[in-house]
C-alpha cells in the first residue's frame, strides 16, 4: 500500500495544559523548538516523508501563530489543488468547542469520510521524533491489523498525561492495556500515534458518542482490545515527549548530542519548516561560542556555551549565556549573565542583568517581556 492511501490527522492542541507557560498564547503545535522549528514540523514532516499527501490539522484555540506558520503548506509540499493541508476549525455542527479527542473526531467525520484514503493516522504534536510511517503501514498490512498503536519501550516519562501501557504477545499483538498505572520499571507505552481504517474509526467514534463515552484511550481503545486485531509497533529511535517545561528544556538540550541530531535530522527524511530568509549569523571579534546551535540572523558579541539560539537573537558585549534556550528576536544587553534560562520570543533583557536557574528548574521568561 502506498503512503498516500493514508490521511493524516494532527491534533495541534492536545496536552497543552502541561506546558501552560509555552502555550498561553499559542497551540502546542506552534511551540518553537531547536533553533528554527515548531513542534508541528515533526509530525507533519514525518507524514510527508512517508508519502501521506493529505493532512488535516485540528485546531482549538490560540491558533493564529499556527496558521501563520503553516500557511498554504508549501514548505511541506502540501500546497496542492486536490489534497494537501487542511486546517480543521474548532467547531463542529454546533457552536461549542471540541472538549476531547472523541468529540473532535466525531465533529470532523465529514472530512475523514470525504477523503479518498482508506486509512487514518492519528498523532499529536507533543512528541519530537523522526519516524518512517511506511514501516508502520507495512506491518499493519502484514499483521492484518485493525488498529496499530505505536509505542516506545522504556521508563514512562514523568508527568506524561495518562500514559497507555501495552501488554503484548510475542507476535506483537496487544492482549491488554492499562491507563496510567503506577509502573516504575521498563514497559511499553503508547506515544499517541495510531493507525486504523477510517471506516472502523468512524464506527468506533459513533459508538462512543451514542453511549456518551468520550475517553479515547479507555472507551475507544481499551474496551475494544478483545474485539479487534490490535497490534503494537515499537519505535526505537530518539524520542522526547513534551509534557512539562523541564522536558521541553531537556529535549532542546539533547540536540547538543551529535548522535541525537543524526537520529532526528536524517538527510533522506528531513524535518521541514517555514522558510525565513535572513542573513548569516554574525560573530563579533570578542565572541566565544562553544557547543551551541545558532540560527541565521543572530549577532553575538559575548560568550555562548551549551545553548540554543533561535533566529535573530542578539547577545550584547561581555554577556555570558550558558545552558539556555533563547527564542526568536530576543535581545540580551551588555554584561548580562544567564544560566539555565528559557526566553520566549521578542524578549528584551537590559544590561547587567543576572538570571540563574537550575537544570531541573530552568527560569522561564514569557513572550515580549522586558527584564
Amino acid at each position: 500500500m502506498r503512503g498516500n492511501n493514508v490521511v493524516g490527522i494532527i491534533f495541534s492542541n492536545m496536552n497543552e495544559e502541561l506546558v501552560r507557560e509555552l502555550t498561553e498564547g499559542r497551540t502546542m503545535g506552534s511551540v518553537p523548538f531547536g533553533c528554527r522549528y515548531r513542534l508541528i514540523d515533526f509530525p507533519l514532516s514525518n507524514m510527508v516523508n512517508s508519502g501521506i499527501n493529505k493532512v488535516g490539522v485540528v485546531t482549538k484555540r490560540n491558533y493564529q501563530s499556527l496558521m501563520d506558520h503553516l500557511g498554504s503548506g508549501k514548505s511541506w509540499d502540501l500546497s496542492k489543488r486536490r489534497d494537501g493541508l487542511f486546517i480543521l476549525p474548532p467547531f463542529g455542527n454546533s457552536s461549542s468547542e471540541f472538549n476531547n479527542r472523541v468529540e473532535t473526531l466525531y465533529a470532523i467525520k465529514g472530512f475523514i469520510l470525504n477523503s479518498r484514503e482508506e486509512y487514518v493516522l492519528l498523532c499529536d504534536c507533543d512528541v519530537v521524533c523522526n519516524i518512517n510511517y511506511q514501516e508502520v503501514i507495512k506491518q499493519h498490512l502484514k499483521k492484518q491489523a485493525d488498529i496499530t498503536i505505536i509505542y516506545k519501550r522504556g521508563i514512562v516519562p514523568s508527568k506524561m498525561n495518562t500514559p497507555l501501557i501495552l501488554s503484548l504477545n510475542t507476535d506483537g499483538r496487544v492482549k491488554e492495556t492499562y491507563i496510567n498505572p503506577k509502573i516504575e520499571s521498563e514497559c511499553s507505552y503508547g506515544i499517541n500515534m495510531i493507525l486504523m481504517k477510517k471506516n472502523l474509526l468512524i464506527k468506533l467514534v459513533a459508538e462512543c458518542m451514542s453511549k456518551n463515552e468520550v475517553n479515547f484511550k479507555r472507551d475507544l481503545i481499551q474496551k475494544n482490545i478483545s474485539k479487534y486485531r490490535v497490534f503494537g509497533y515499537e519505535f526505537e529511535g530518539f524520542m522526547k515527549v513534551i509534557m512539562s517545561i523541564n522536558s521541553y528544556f531537556e529535549a532542546n538540550m539533547a540536540l547538543m548530542s551529535k548522535e541525537v541530531r543524526d537520529q532526528l535530522f536524517y538527510n533522506y527524511r528531513p524535518i521541514y519548516t517555514k522558510v525565513r530568509d535572513d542573513m548569516s549569523a554574525k560573530y563579533e571579534q570578542n565572541a566565544i561560542v562553544k557547543n551551541s546551535l545558532v540560527a541565521n540572523g543572530c549577532k553575538i558579541d559575548g560568550e555562548v556555551e551549551n545553548s540554543i539560539l533561535f533566529r535573530g537573537v542578539k547577545i550584547g558585549k561581555g554577556s555570558k549565556i550558558s545552558n539556555c534556550v533563547i527564542m526568536q528576536d530576543t535581545i540580551i544587553g551588555n554584561g548580562c549573565n544567564l544560566s539555565y534560562v528559557i526566553s520566549d520570543k521578542d524578549v528584551t533583557i537590559k544590561q547587567e542583568r543576572t538570571l540563574m536557574g537550575f537544570k531541573s528548574y530552568p527560569v522561564y521568561i514569557s513572550k515580549a517581556s522586558l527584564v
